[in-house]
């Protein structure tokens, strides 16, 4: 009987699961949820769920998962999840989230990876950590994001100070769901390391904290620390019956750590090894990437030691927007043509014909300008501008943001070798061969549509002690295609060209030139 494993994805709006033979990787079957609450928007840059969308996953997708692929429940030795993440919330000691017991205050809800509410605490995170010469501000490129927990924890507490007293535990709901699989509350160094300031075992100072708000100094010590801190595909601990009943699994097989999404597929695309860049490319691109090396890299996400793979500094870099902006265009200025009609028409273009350059800042900027008050652009539309010239300027867009996070990598000392994508927008060859014309690098695809519970299930292996390690499993259970995508080098030379424009653009809007983003999010030029 061949042991098998289940891995799970919690996206932004549904859950996967995926059974896999623990041996070779095979996927035998899989089942999707759609969240009911799906992503709870109370107020403008708002982005909340509901953990009861999590556990119905476990309780709908999981056991259909099981009886798609065939195997009897007794087959599945292990199971393991990955999160969208910075998604931080509110819970008593217990475990219970606080929405449970304030259902009608936002605060006490989780906050998804893409609430962007919380921007004036990261500010000032920065510049009194700058102030200071905070050590560990290097470590996340110069700058601490708005999605990440402590800018949405300050914000509980400075907007909502009784849900903040009541929070006995703040935590990502990559660890809470573990905990509600395996009765044991933990922490993960990935989502700890890059979302939680956990550098070289401590958080930030009580001291700098405090400095923040006096009410702020105790928050790590007394809802984040005191629990184990996991590494990635570490047993966590065993299924309980609670969680047996919900997902039709046996009591007592092994649970991994918890994850992050983008992380957890690197090794599901067999991108392990240091030089190996991983695109995870969905409603946001998130850039993953191991070294060898400590290193500085100017608007990273983080740098984890294990953060990816155990043994290696795990990078990260991203984009806030990039499916999402695509399906923003669609959805409210393409008068009715689909995503395909718009791939098939702009395809036909040659590079620049359309004449426009965007920026890609619909969703803020995540590296390497780390500002979520950015806002799009787009330069050089006329009356003869069709909606595939839009269209496509927008694809491009998302790839020189893709282009200026390499570039910077390289510049750093860290050079980018290989480039690897996985996620639902490697099905579009349009979007695909842009980004390799415009990075000027063959694209290795994942050979899974389901690259995060993939990835999953393979550390579900680990944690279960089917391989000894992730380097093991990956190995034997990764599924690559080779060079899907090679770079047109008459198409690269006159990207290169635009990507220069691009840069331009970038740096004036981005970097100080003008203000007029931020000041037209504020509304200050029309209350002035």
């Amino acid at each position: 009987m061949a042991p098998s494993v289940v891995g799970i994805d919690f996206g932004t709006l549904s859950g996967r699961a995926v059974v896999v033979r623990a041996s070779d990787g095979e996927e035998l079957g899989s089942a999707v949820h759609e969240y009911a609450h799906g992503v709870i928007e109370p107020a403008p840059n708002w982005a909340l769920q509901d953990p009861e969308d999590y556990l119905d996953v476990l309780r709908d997708a999981v056991p259909a998962a099981v009886r798609a692929a065939g195997v009897t429940p007794e087959q599945v030795v292990g199971i393991a999840t990955d999160f969208t993440a910075s998604t931080p919330l509110p819970v008593l000691r217990d475990g219970t989230p606080l929405c449970r017991v304030f259902p009608d205050r936002p605060h006490a809800f989780p906050k998804l990876w893409k609430h962007h509410a919380a921007q004036r605490q990261a500010d000032r995170i920065n510049a009194l950590a700058a102030e200071r010469g905070e050590p560990w501000l290097a470590r996340y490129g110069g700058l601490i994001s708005a999605e990440w927990e402590f800018a949405k924890a300050l914000q509980v507490l400075e907007e909502d100070p009784e849900i903040y007293e009541r929070t006995e535990r703040w935590i990502e709901a990559a660890d809470w769901i573990v905990w509600q699989l395996c009765g044991r509350e933990t922490r993960n160094v990935c989502a700890t390391g890059y979302k939680a300031i956990y550098q070289d075992g401590r958080f930030p100072s009580p001291e700098y904290l405090g400095a923040l708000n006096e009410r702020f100094a105790d928050f790590s010590s007394t809802r984040i620390e005191g629990f184990p801190f996991l590494p990635l595909g570490a047993c966590a601990g065993r299924l309980t019956a609670q969680a047996a009943g919900w997902t039709g699994l046996p009591e007592g097989i092994a649970v991994a750590a918890g994850n992050v999404d983008a992380h957890v597929t690197a090794p599901a695309a067999g991108a392990v090894e240091p030089g190996q860049m991983l695109m995870v490319m969905g409603t946001s691109t998130c850039h993953v990437m191991n070294g060898a090396e400590l290193v500085d890299v100017p608007g990273m996400c983080g740098v984890v030691r294990g953060g990816i793979v155990p043994g290696l500094w795990g990078y990260e870099a991203g984009q806030s927007g990039v499916g999402d902006i695509f399906g923003w265009f669609v959805d409210h200025f393409a008068g009715g043509a689909t995503h395909e009609e718009l791939s098939r028409r702009a395809a036909e273009q040659a590079v620049g014909q359309h004449g426009l350059i965007a920026l890609d800042w619909n969703n803020g900027n995540r590296s390497v300008l780390v500002d979520h008050e950015l806002s799009g652009l787009i330069v050089g539309l006329t009356l003869a501008t069709r909606p595939e010239d839009v269209y496509r300027a927008l694809v491009e867009a998302t790839a020189f943001g893709t282009r200026t996070i390499l570039e910077t990598f390289d510049q750093a000392g860290l050079p980018v070798r290989e480039l690897f994508a996985a996620g639902g927008l490697i099905q579009n060859s349009f979007v695909m061969q842009i980004y390799a014309d415009v990075c000027r690098m063959p694209l290795q695809l994942i050979a899974s549509g389901q690259g995060p519970a993939l990835g999953s299930a393979m550390h579900a292996a680990v944690a279960a002690g089917v391989h000894p390690d992730i380097h093991a499993a990956a190995a034997a259970m990764s599924r690559v295609e080779r060079d899907a995508y090679v770079p047109d080098e008459r198409r690269a030379d006159a990207y290169d060209r635009l990507f220069a424009h691009y840069t331009r653009l970038h740096d004036h809007f981005g970097r100080g030139g003008d203000d007029v983003m931020h000041r037209l999010r504020k509304k200050e030029l029309v209350h002035a």
